[in-house]
C-alpha cells in the first residue's frame, strides 16, 4: 500500500495528524503544499482540492484529520 500525507506546517490540523504519527513511531512520505508547488497541483489532480491534511491511500484522497488518523490507527496499531 502506497501511503503519502500532504500537509503544511502552519496548519494545526495537519500538526495534529503529525504529533499522531510521532507519538506512534509511524513514518509516510511527506508532501509539503506549500513549500512544493508539484506536490499542491498532485493533490489538487487526485482529489479535486487542495485541502490538508490529506492521506493519498494508493492514489485515493481521504480528508479530515480525525479521519486520517482513525485510517492510520486500523494500519498500524490493531
Amino acid at each position: 500500500m502506497n501511503l503519502e500525507l500532504y500537509y503544511y506546517e502552519s496548519c494545526p490540523f495537519c500538526m495534529k495528524v503529525l504529533r499522531f504519527m510521532s507519538e506512534n513511531d509511524i513514518e509516510l512520505k511527506l508532501k509539503n503544499t506549500l513549500s512544493d508547488p508539484m506536490a499542491k497541483a498532485e493533490l489538487m489532480e487526485l482529489g479535486g482540492k487542495t485541502q490538508v491534511p490529506a492521506l493519498s491511500i494508493d492514489g485515493r484522497i481521504m480528508y479530515e484529520s480525525n479521519d486520517i488518523i482513525d485510517y492510520l490507527m486500523t494500519q498500524f496499531l490493531s
